[in-house]
C-alpha cells in the first residue's frame, strides 16, 4: 500500500520557521519526484516546491524562492520542506505528492502526481 505522511505543520508567528516532513512508503522512493503543494481557504491548490529523488533537481514557486528549501533523504524515504521567513500568506494546508520521474515533467502540475498525502496545516499569524 502506498502511503505519504506529512508532519511538521503548526502555528507560527510571521518571520518564524517550520520544517515539514513527508515520509513515503509502498513505492520505489528513488524513482519518484516529490512535490509540495498548498491550498489556502477559498483558493486553488498551488505548487510550492518539488525535488527529483533520482537527480536531485529542485523547483520552487516564485512566491517561496529564497525562503523555502526542499531536500530529500532517500535512505529514510523522506522529503523535507524547510520554511523560513514565513508570512501570513503562507497559511494553508500543505500536501506532499509523489509522481514517477517518467511522468512528472513539470513539478508544479499537480495532475502529474499519482499519490497524495493527507495534508498538514500551516498557520502563520501576523
Amino acid at each position: 500500500e502506498v502511503q505519504l505522511v506529512e508532519s511538521g505543520g503548526g502555528l507560527v508567528q510571521a518571520g518564524g520557521s517550520l520544517r515539514l516532513s513527508c515520509v513515503g512508503s509502498g513505492f520505489t522512493f528513488d524513482d519518484y519526484v516529490i512535490g509540495w503543494f498548498r491550498q489556502a481557504p477559498g483558493k486553488e491548490r498551488e505548487g510550492v516546491s518539488g525535488i527529483s529523488n533520482t537527480y536531485g533537481s529542485t523547483y520552487y514557486a516564485d512566491s517561496v524562492k529564497g525562503r523555502f528549501t526542499i531536500s530529500s533523504d532517500n535512505a529514510k524515504n523522506t522529503v523535507y520542506l524547510q520554511m523560513n521567513s514565513l508570512k501570513p500568506e503562507d497559511t494553508a494546508v500543505y500536501y506532499c505528492a509523489a509522481g514517477s520521474r517518467l511522468v512528472v515533467s513539470d513539478p508544479s502540475r499537480e495532475y502529474e502526481y499519482e499519490y497524495w498525502g493527507q495534508g498538514t496545516q500551516v498557520t502563520v499569524s501576523s
